[in-house]
């Protein structure tokens, strides 16, 4: 591909992506899937390890290079994926105690921070960049440093904006909020704890700027509370504030939900409704752009019966970690209207679709590359959207420019006519489908785009990488 580098002109990069199996007529090998492709799999007899759990991942801001880590039974396994399709298990942090089905891990500043139901296991810190520097994987790490503030614990939360993690369902303030002091990941100190509203399963802590302009720069906690979503202004450590809470009908168990970019809506998982109801999936969309008075929007059902776990949004998408059903991706641009359109999925159980607790437990989908992790109770898998994993078989045949003053791609081809353009954001999410009819020149207006990285497909055979500033 030619490139011009005016200064006028954003420059385009070629890129040669492929998956290790393309899911093709709804299948990647064994396993059902719409629009994802499995890059690669990981068993948990090579992690040397018993029932998979929740992940997390890391970004080496170094290199750029990318590391999954996925909860054990018995430990924290860390996964090299800066080649997706040839992984490298690095290793594994034994837990601090015990066995437990339950760990949880968070990222901040370069330190992986995990909490487990295991008796007395307190947090572990562990320093990812130790990471870089595996020689004989795989390794049997120890822990960097341990916060015995309190012992078995569902859930960590952390507010990278304020450097605050969050202990969630230990054995101190009623199960609610333990808060732990993170600035100094090595050193992590206790802050307090929140236990007016009880148990907290789960939550979501962030830095509000969104439509309530009463809590402009407040750190507000939505926490997911057995019967109810509770919000609490915790800014104050000394002294948290409830601010309101709402329940919803036909509630099982509130397990888990996160807040939208815009702060509008929280996307909540009840885990035990399809078990005890008997219909589809349910992914329950609470308005709170009122942070006073939340209220219940609208509910969205699945095309399954399987139970939902984990779901975590990225912009405009919302990824599910569905149990049985797998990995969910699922459009929430028309949240507002009402709507939620499933785009995808990767089903990581094929054996069947049903309520209960099979197959997938959760999925990190923020990793620049597209890469989507997979923590299946039965393994590691990593997937990306087929959008973003077509071969780019050449790219002499084409002239890509975009001038970045009038927004309009300019695409000319010397030998191979244009019959089909296609581009995508990163999550795989197609934002313009066009047909030509077999052009040697075509434009096209990126105007309506917002600032970013694009994939360019052309004739469903060439991918390039556009970055629009």
């Amino acid at each position: 591909m030619k490139l011009l580098a005016f200064s006028f002109f954003t420059v385009l990069f070629s890129i040669n992506l492929s998956a290790q199996i393309p899911c093709e007529n709804g299948m990647a090998g064994e396993y059902p899937c719409n629009g994802y492709d499995l890059q690669s799999f990981i068993s948990l007899e090579e992690m040397d390890g018993i029932r998979g759990n929740d992940s997390w991942g890391w970004t080496d801001p170094d290199d750029g290079n990318e590391y999954a880590i996925m909860g054990l039974k018995n430990g924290t396994a860390f996964i090299d994926i800066s080649d997706p399709i040839n992984p490298v298990y690095l290793g594994k942090l034994p837990s601090h105690t015990g066995e437990s089905i339950w760990r949880d891990i968070k990222v901040y500043q370069n330190h992986a921070f995990i909490v487990s139901e295991a008796s007395n296991h307190g947090m572990q810190v562990f320093d990812l960049t130790r990471l870089r520097d595996v020689s004989s994987p795989p390794e049997n790490f120890t822990e960097d440093a341990h916060y015995d503030g309190f012992g078995a614990s569902h859930n960590i939360a952390i507010n990278e904006e304020t450097g605050f993690a969050y202990s969630l369902g230990d054995n101190t303030y009623a199960g609610g909020a333990h808060f732990i002091d993170i600035s100094d990941p090595l050193n992590p100190t206790a802050a307090g704890g929140y236990s007016a509203d009880g148990y907290t399963h789960d939550a979501h802590i962030k830095n509000y700027n969104g439509p309530d302009t009463d809590y402009i720069g407040k750190e507000i906690y939505v926490g997911s509370n057995e019967d109810r979503v509770v919000i609490v202004d915790v800014t104050d450590k000394d002294n948290p504030q409830h601010i309101a809470d709402i329940s919803y009908t036909n509630f099982s168990y509130t397990h888990q939900g996160w807040i939208t970019d815009d702060f509008k809506y929280y996307i909540l998982g009840d885990e035990a409704d399809e078990i005890d109801f008997g219909f589809n999936t349910k992914t329950i969309i609470l308005d709170i752009s009122d942070l006073d008075n939340p209220s219940h929007s609208f509910d969205y059902t699945g095309p399954t019966l399987a139970t939902d776990h984990n779901g975590y949004i990225k912009e405009d998408v919302f990824y599910l970690a569905n149990n049985a059903a797998g990995l969910r991706v699922i459009d929430i641009s028309e949240i507002e209207n009402g709507t939620m359109t499933q785009l995808g999925y990767f089903d990581s159980h094929p054996l069947n679709d049903f309520a209960g607790y099979e197959g997938i437990w959760s999925t990190y989908p923020y990793f620049e590359s597209g890469n989507i992790v997979i923590s299946d109770r039965e393994g590691f898998f990593l997937v990306k959207s087929s959008a973003l994993s077509i071969i780019n078989t050449t790219s002499e045949s084409f002239e890509v420019v975009l001038n970045s003053k009038t927004d309009i791609l300019n695409i000319q081809s010397s030998e191979i006519p244009i019959v089909n353009i296609k581009i995508y954001d990163l999550n795989g999410k197609k934002l313009t489908d066009q047909l030509f009819n077999s052009k040697s020149t075509v434009a096209i207006n990126l105007n309506s785009f917002s600032n970013g990285i694009y994939i360019l497909n052309i004739n469903n055979l060439f991918a390039l990488k556009v970055v629009k500033f």
